[in-house]
């Protein structure tokens, strides 16, 4: 079964342009490893900045996969030179009701 996942991308200063861009390629470099679903990824952005990104991967055991794959450590490799990852209830729009981001197309 499936597993959605959100993460939370904050860029490094003036790495913003370039993490919108990796975060675009994220989900079709992983289905080339075969490790998520057909589910499109819905990318946005809070009012400060902080990248959201929403996807599917094929199982749990596809997660525990990415661990072990190559290809998955050079781009996390890639995100760790770009962003920081931050907790989503750190971001400022989850204290409302119904949080509402800026959409990345």
């Amino acid at each position: 079964m499936g597993r959605i996942v959100i993460v939370a991308y904050k860029p490094k200063p003036g790495k913003a342009a370039a993490l919108k861009q990796l975060t675009r390629t994220h989900v079709p470099r992983l289905k080339l490893e075969g490790l998520v679903t057909d589910r499109e990824p819905i990318i946005m952005e809070t009012a400060d900045g902080i990248i959201i990104e929403v996807f599917e991967w094929l199982s749990a055991e596809a997660i525990n996969q990415a661990h072990q794959n190559k290809a998955v450590h050079e781009m996390w490799a890639e995100y760790a030179d770009v962003c920081d990852y931050v907790s989503l209830n750190s971001l400022s729009e989850t204290a409302n009701m119904f949080a509402e981001f800026n959409a990345l197309d």
